[in-house]
């Protein structure tokens, strides 16, 4: 069942295969959208595309949005999930298991060798931590993300949030069902991420019909000759 007020973001991921991993772990909680920001320079021009094995087929059920300004990130973000949490060890922190995850939440995960940027640190707001007996300080960006995530759905799954009190009416399902089937009659070409600039709108919720995002696609030069190869 849909959950309409989690979210993840993921800031300068650079191993795509963590990527999909975070949208299987995503799927299977029910979220439904992720945002993706990139500001290093050598992430750049990178762009986010997933293979069909790598994403498991998850990339047809998600919105995953692309920003390359961290500004414009947080506030859509925070338009629509009101606070956003990041993972932090230190006293600053919360125990992960201390936090109330069945309220409006966008989870923040950082980069695989550096973590989370200090900039968007200063506009997260609050830190958590995954309580570990061992002599390691962290877990691997997807295990991490995939640990909290079904943290939250324990304490959404009690609340009847997949059961008794869904998060979409009955409408805004009927709605989805049809977004989603309109785009496996289109074909399936969702492998790529949405980018967002600073100039865009709002983005609509998962259930409003839109026009998907299709990247334009260069044609690869045919050779002439064999000097051409």
């Amino acid at each position: 069942m849909t959950q309409t007020d989690l979210t993840v973001v993921l800031e300068n991921i650079f191993d795509p295969l963590n990527i999909s991993a975070v949208l299987r772990s995503c799927d299977a909680v029910g979220i439904r959208e992720i945002f993706v920001l990139y500001t290093k320079e050598y992430l750049d021009k990178r762009g986010l595309v997933l293979g069909k094995k790598t994403s498991a087929g998850t990339f047809k059920w998600m919105d995953v949005y692309v920003f390359d300004d961290m500004e414009t990130c947080f506030a859509q973000v925070k338009e629509r999930y009101h606070r956003v949490l990041a993972t932090l060890p230190g006293e600053k922190s919360n125990s992960l298991f201390d936090l109330d995850l069945s309220a409006p939440t966008a989870l923040f995960f950082g980069n695989e060798d550096e973590g989370i940027s200090k900039k968007a640190l200063s506009l997260c707001d609050g830190y958590f931590t995954i309580p570990q007996a061992g002599f390691a300080e962290s877990l691997n960006i997807s295990v991490a993300c995939a640990v909290t995530l079904f943290e939250a759905s324990r304490q959404r799954a009690v609340k009847g949030f997949y059961t008794a009190h869904p998060q979409l009416t009955e409408t805004q399902q009927e709605l989805l069902f049809d977004r989603w089937s309109n785009i496996l009659r289109n074909g399936e070409y969702r492998n790529r991420g949405v980018p967002v600039g600073k100039d865009d709108g709002l983005i609509p919720p998962v259930f409003v019909e839109r026009e998907e995002y299709i990247p334009e696609i260069i044609p690869k030069a045919i050779p002439v000759t064999k000097f051409d190869l």
